[in-house]
């Protein structure tokens, strides 16, 4: 496991999230669809949970969604987090891509104003060479 310079681990790149951390580099987000029955799943997995298929594909989506849950964590889960507490979480119902949700933080909000059923976009912070992650930022358009 690799970590970033403020000691934060590095997300682990296996054989089945390969795609998505390949995508995110590119700043797309992607979700893991099944070629069978066309469930989205995530996060990726082998085997698709509706019909047991193995056949999908990486498929772009818009990354507008909804906050549909969220924490402020106020005790770090992280020695690097000790300078960021307090510090959002957001789990977000994406869209386009029935089923999915994708965990991050609402960046450039303050805390106080992150609510359940706030439309969000994904962005992305570049964090090395090999990783991008999707973050979320509100979408004042929606």
């Amino acid at each position: 496991m690799g970590y970033l310079p403020d000691g934060m681990p590095l997300p682990a790149i296996e054989t089945d999230s390969a795609g998505f951390w390949e995508a995110a580099k590119r700043h797309e987000l992607v979700a893991q669809r099944c070629t069978d029955c066309g469930a989205f799943r995530h996060p990726p997995m082998p085997v698709c949970y509706n019909c047991q298929s193995l056949n999908f594909e990486w498929a772009k989506v818009s990354g507008k969604g909804k906050v549909w849950n969220r924490i402020i964590a106020h005790h770090p889960v992280h020695p690097a987090l000790r300078d960021r507490e307090p510090y959002n979480v957001v789990l977000v119902d994406l869209d386009d891509a029935p089923g999915v949700r994708m965990v991050g933080n609402l960046i450039d909000c303050p805390n106080e104003e992150v609510k359940v059923g706030m439309p969000v976009k994904v962005c992305f912070e570049d964090k090395t060479e090999d990783i991008t992650l999707p973050q979320w930022q509100r979408d004042d358009k929606a």
